[in-house]
């Protein structure tokens, strides 16, 4: 998610946790964002919002168009949660896209948390499922062809 939002003329932010963590020759935090724009950095929850697994900003500015929660061997609850702060501490117009990205077995899981109670205001948000088959699979085409998160919404499912 990294990759393919630099490639398509995004700044991108890693997870604060992340930012050091080793991704190939370098580290995952190479490239992006050393620091979250202070529009969100000031946001309620913004504690939580600096742990996002990938956030895409518009280049030099703060709405950010797409945040992405990698749910590999983390609970789906916390990555929603954390996605929650994000969209209810922002300007209603600040976020744009939310994505929970996981393997392509735990669709079902997903939406199991997505209708727990705790979660009935998600659905206003429109949160969507991509499986790592399909990112994988479409993966270097979008890096290459795509422009903005266009690419992102074709492979994208809905789970409202």
């Amino acid at each position: 998610m990294r990759d393919l939002g630099l490639s398509v003329g995004y700044d991108v932010w890693v997870a604060a946790n992340d930012h050091g963590r080793a991704y190939g020759e370098g580290r995952l935090g190479d490239g992006c964002l050393s620091i979250l724009p202070a529009e969100l950095a000031v946001q309620p929850g913004s504690d939580a919002v600096r742990l996002i697994d990938v956030l895409w900003l518009e280049a030099g500015g703060s709405s950010v168009v797409a945040a992405f929660e990698v749910e590999h061997s983390t609970t789906i609850y916390s990555g929603i949660v954390r996605m929650l702060d994000l969209a209810y501490g922002s300007p209603s117009d600040a976020v744009q896209r939310l994505f929970l990205v996981a393997p392509d077995g735990r669709e079902e899981q997903v939406r199991e948390q997505l209708r727990r109670p705790a979660f009935h205001r998600v659905g206003e948000l429109h949160v969507r499922y991509i499986a790592y088959g399909d990112l994988e699979r479409d993966r270097e085409a979008m890096a290459r062809f795509g422009s903005g998160v266009k690419a992102i919404d074709a492979i994208a499912r809905r789970l409202d």
